[in-house]
């Protein structure tokens, strides 16, 4: 199934990934932004943040489009993942400048070889599968991050707990912010489709997070 990965969109994905690990970066050696507090920066703990980073946001980026494009592909549709540089350039800006990361680095379009348009389900299903896969690589980095020793491997250094937070709270961060019912956003595709299904997988993705925080406080 791979195969149906172009050349094309193997470099979009990649380039999207490295701009959404470097935002992740940036606000995790400098949460407020260049405009807020700054600490002189140590390349150690920045390189062990960035590959932290390229971990948990490319396996959860990377497996939240192809979630995408596979479910379209089964309903029949031909889909492929196309950056979009502007907001790619946002993303990172932003972190720089406020700490915030903006992700939504492009978009897996969606198309059609006979003119049938997508139904409501269909559109739901497609929409839904991204965040899904969010929420379900939330439990894989939770249990990491338990077995590693949870918030006391944390404090005494572990990069495995430390890789295991940092992908549930990525991960929550990715299904929160594309189940948001606005513009083209997965959430209000799958609003549309099933209400239900949408408050599901909005408050469980809001619940991780939040979670996910608590062990910072």
């Amino acid at each position: 199934m791979f195969e149906r990965i172009s050349r094309r969109e193997e470099a979009d994905l990649f380039i999207a990934w490295m701009a959404i690990a470097l935002s992740f970066t940036i606000i995790k050696i400098a949460p407020y932004g260049i405009l807020g507090p700054v600490t002189p920066l140590d390349p150690l703990p920045a390189l062990i943040y960035f590959g932290i980073a390229l971990l948990t946001v490319g396996i959860g980026f990377l497996l939240h489009e192809m979630a995408h494009k596979f479910m379209a592909i089964r309903f029949g549709y031909w889909a492929e993942f196309v950056k979009d540089n502007t907001m790619l350039l946002i993303a990172v800006v932003m972190a720089a400048l406020v700490g915030f990361v903006f992700a939504a680095p492009g978009a897996t379009v969606i198309f059609s070889r006979d003119g049938r348009p997508l139904s409501r389900e269909e559109n739901g299903l497609i929409s839904a599968a991204g965040p899904v896969i969010n929420l379900v690589l939330c439990i894989v980095f939770a249990l990491l991050f338990f077995a590693a020793g949870g918030i006391t491997g944390i404090r005494g250094g572990s990069i495995l707990a430390i890789l295991g937070l940092a992908g549930v709270q990525i991960n929550a961060m990715l299904a929160a912010f594309n189940l948001l019912p606005i513009s083209i956003l997965d959430g209000r595709k799958v609003l549309a489709w099933n209400p239900l299904i949408f408050i599901v997988l909005i408050a469980a993705a809001f619940g991780t997070l939040v979670a996910s925080f608590y062990y910072l406080i």
